[in-house]
């Protein structure tokens, strides 16, 4: 007696175990992801047609309508602000010289260069300007 038995090939694929490896990566992200909080001051940004995402840095400079002076979380006056530079500088924080700068909108063209020329004489070039996207 000769039995033809033919063996069928079963593929199967199994979806679990690359939902659990999924599922590990995205908590894994989310888990070692830092963002950088700005300090919550109450600005309101100018809005510019032109504007672009600007990438956070570990330096933030908030300047507010009543020409209060934030580095970071932190309030200075402009000569507590030309300071506090100096002091980053001489630290030897290279890793931080691009700045962003968010400043209401009320607040005087003086004042921005004032800070401005703070950030440069202190060895800080790269500054962004941080501003809301007008939709109009």
């Amino acid at each position: 007696m000769h039995f033809d038995r033919r063996l069928k090939p079963t593929a199967r694929v199994d979806l679990i175990p690359m939902i659990d490896v999924v599922f590990q990566l995205v908590v894994f992200f989310m888990i070692t992801s830092t963002f950088i909080q700005a300090p919550g001051i109450s600005i309101q940004l100018p809005e510019a047609r032109t504007a672009e995402p600007v990438v956070m840095t570990k330096l933030i400079v908030t300047i507010s309508s009543t020409q209060e002076i934030y580095l970071n979380d932190q309030r200075y006056t402009l000569e507590g602000l030309h300071k506090a530079l100096s002091l980053l500088r001489s630290e030897g924080s290279d890793a931080v010289k691009v700045v962003v700068i968010e400043a209401d909108r009320t607040v005087t063209y003086e004042l921005m260069v004032e800070v401005l020329d703070a950030l440069r004489l202190n060895g800080f070039k790269g500054v962004n300007l941080r501003m809301r996207e007008d939709r109009g």
